[in-house]
């Protein structure tokens, strides 16, 4: 089976990206594809909370390279899990483009976190987790971190 694990930069999608893992049977999983989603509308720069930024000025951040940082995070969860691994960058609708990414490798499981981004103290599911929740052409798992940041496995 081919895993979409979609993250947004943030630090819920990294612990969803390890829940994920945490639950998973490695040998029933093929592959999979980390994936961010740069919006070519977006007011800020691609917000990732994982590494630091390489740039200090705002005039220099690179939408795309704090995506693939983010991705390249996320995907080191990974490292000797025993699935191959692809990493992917990828312009627009952050739900439509998950979607299409899951379309595209016949994915059998798309994982994402809810609360990454917004009010997430107040919204139970995240607008992009409910958007790929109804449109995916697979089931989803929607990771929901604990608010006391404790993570399985850890």
């Amino acid at each position: 089976m081919h895993v979409i694990v979609a993250t947004d930069g943030s630090q819920a999608s990294l612990a969803g990206a390890r829940q994920f893992q945490w639950i998973a049977d490695s040998r029933e999983i093929t592959e999979v594809t980390v994936v961010a989603v740069v919006s070519p509308y977006a007011a800020v720069p691609f917000a990732n909370e994982l590494t630091e930024r390489r740039n200090v000025e705002p005039t220099e951040f690179s939408f795309q390279a704090e995506a693939a940082a983010a991705v390249d995070l996320v995907a080191g969860i990974f490292d000797g899990w025993g699935p191959t691994i692809h990493r992917q960058v990828r312009s627009g609708s952050p739900a439509a483009e998950i979607v299409r990414a899951a379309q595209e490798v016949g994915a059998g499981l798309i994982s994402l976190a809810s609360g990454g981004r917004g009010l997430t103290a107040t919204i139970l599911l995240g607008t992009t987790a409910a958007r790929v929740q109804h449109s995916a052409p697979c089931p989803v798992l929607v990771c929901r971190p604990t608010r006391t940041g404790d993570e399985p496995g850890r």
